[in-house]
């Protein structure tokens, strides 16, 4: 069976699903792979119920910051918005071995369960997008920089509905800004954060696709249609990321020896439990 992935400039390329070097390698180089149709229509199905349920919710709890800015919500399987049936349905899609294959062929440590997110349009049709790097909200400018070489936190992103997808500058995952891409990303000498970067690629998806992309990496949302998607982050098993999971989004000891793949869930347990000794 083979994967089409997207990793650079010149398009796709054809990849066995059993040769984890290769794969490993396009998303070590680019920062990012796309993988077209890894999950059937049957698949998404339940999961696409669920998370609209879930995203109704959301938005009835948090309507003021979804009028205002949001476009995006977190921390999906805590039982804020989701009953424990729900919950266990989520936690069964992510520590199943469709995902968890893709998950173990990127990541060189132990995948580590970090949390999920669902992203949407803006509520105002005229907000625009912004070029970021997910550390640039919790750490100062060197530490950015350090955190091209430190431990990977990964987006394993799944489409519920078609949309105009991501857009992406590749190898920014392991290299800094150049002065363009500073400039517009922290608005900095006039530029804004939406502007066109010459060096960014859009990645439109469809539903049953499955995008990978480093956390560390410049990316923005591209809004429009009708843009839902599901964000599963896994991270290397490091003390300092432990901070950013929270308890209640994990599943209990007997829904976890009850998935296909558990070692994910294992690791942010035993992490957890480490981080408080």
């Amino acid at each position: 069976m083979f994967i089409k992935t997207a990793h650079d400039h010149n398009g796709s390329v054809l990849v066995n699903k059993k040769t984890g070097d290769i794969v490993i390698r396009k998303y070590e180089g680019s920062g990012y792979l796309l993988i077209k149709q890894h999950f059937s229509e049957s698949e998404l199905r339940e999961l696409r119920v669920i998370l609209l349920e879930y995203h109704e919710s959301w938005k009835n709890k948090n309507a003021v910051f979804y009028a205002d800015k949001a476009v995006n919500s977190a921390y999906l399987t805590s039982p804020e918005h989701l009953d424990e049936c729900q919950r266990g349905h989520l936690f069964k899609f992510i520590g199943s071995t469709k995902l968890m294959n893709v998950v173990g062929s990127i990541m060189k440590r132990r995948p580590t369960f970090m949390n999920t997110q669902l992203f949407f349009n803006p509520a105002n049709e005229g907000q625009e997008n912004y070029w970021h790097r997910d550390p640039q909200y919790h750490l100062t400018i060197e530490e950015q920089k350090e955190a091209l070489l430190g431990p990977d936190v990964i987006h394993f992103r799944i489409p519920l509905l078609d949309e105009p997808g991501v857009g992406l500058v590749p190898g920014t995952h392991k290299r800094w800004d150049t002065r363009e891409e500073l400039d517009v990303r922290l608005e900095n000498n006039g530029r804004k954060n939406n502007e066109a970067l010459s060096t960014g690629v859009d990645i439109s998806l469809e539903v049953g696709d499955l995008l990978v992309f480093s956390a560390n990496m410049i990316h923005r949302g591209l809004y429009g249609m009708n843009r839902l998607s599901f964000d599963i982050l896994f991270c290397d098993p490091e003390p300092d990321l432990a901070a950013y999971i929270r308890d209640d989004c994990l599943p209990s000891e007997d829904i976890i020896n009850s998935l296909e793949y558990p070692d994910a869930f294992r690791s942010t347990v035993e992490l957890k439990i480490k981080n408080k000794r």
